[in-house]
C-alpha cells in the first residue's frame, strides 16, 4: 500500500455525489483502503466475459431474488472501501446508498491483466469483509476461481472449475453456470 493521501468511504461517497469525478468521462476509479485507484481499460475478452455473465445473471434470476449490479461500486465502510466488481448480485431492497458487503449474494470479477490484484489485495479485502461467494473468472487459465468461507482476510475455501464443469452461487444453489460457455474468445 502507499503512502498517499487517503480518504473515507463516507468523503469518497460525498465526493461522488457532488460530481467530483465526472470530468474523468470513460475512466473508472474505485477506492481500496482509502486510497483513490484507476481502474484498468477492459480488453474485447473481458468485454465479452461480463456481457455474458450479465446476460446469464439476468437470464436466471429474478428482481424479487437479487438485483445484478454491473461494474457499480459497493461500500465496505470498515475498510474505507468502494471497489467496482464486474458482476455483483446483491439483496433485492431499496438502497439510499451504494449497497453494502452485508447485502452482496455474489461477486464476481473478471481477471486477464489484473489477475494478481484479483487473487491478491482484492481477495483479502473481499475476505476481511466477509464475502460468502467471491468469484474469479481467470481468462488467462480458462477457469472460474471460485472462493468461500472467509475468516481473518483469508478464504478457507477455494476451488477452480474449468470447461465441462459447472458452478452454482452459494445464494441459489440450483442454479447453474456452464464455464465452457465463458471462455468462447479464449478457447
Amino acid at each position: 500500500m502507499s503512502s498517499g493521501l487517503r480518504i473515507t468511504l463516507e468523503k469518497f461517497s460525498r465526493m461522488v455525489a457532488q460530481g467530483a469525478f465526472n470530468e474523468l468521462g470513460d475512466r473508472h476509479i474505485e477506492l481500496i483502503y482509502g486510497e483513490l485507484r484507476e481502474m484498468v481499460s477492459p480488453g474485447p475478452s473481458h468485454i465479452n466475459t461480463v456481457r455474458r455473465l450479465n446476460r446469464w445473471s439476468h437470464d436466471h434470476v429474478g428482481d424479487d431474488d437479487a438485483f445484478i449490479m454491473i461494474q457499480d461500486p459497493i461500500g465496505i465502510a470498515q475498510y474505507d472501501s468502494a471497489p467496482r466488481p464486474d458482476v455483483t448480485w446483491v439483496k433485492p431492497k431499496d438502497y439510499e446508498t451504494i449497497p453494502q458487503e452485508r447485502d452482496v449474494l455474489l461477486l464476481i470479477e473478471v481477471s486477464d491483466t489484473t489477475l494478481s490484484y484479483d487473487t491478491g489485495e482484492k481477495l483479502e479485502l473481499y475476505a476481511f469483509a466477509a464475502i460468502k461467494d467471491y468469484w474469479v473468472v481467470n481468462l488467462q487459465d480458462c477457469c472460474v476461481e471460485v472462493y468461500r468461507r472467509p475468516k481473518r482476510g483469508r478464504y478457507l475455501e477455494h476451488c477452480a472449475y474449468r470447461s465441462g464443469e459447472q458452478i452454482s452461487p452459494l445464494a441459489f444453489p440450483k442454479l447453474k453456470l456452464s464455464v465452457s460457455g465463458l471462455f468462447r474468445d479464449s478457447e
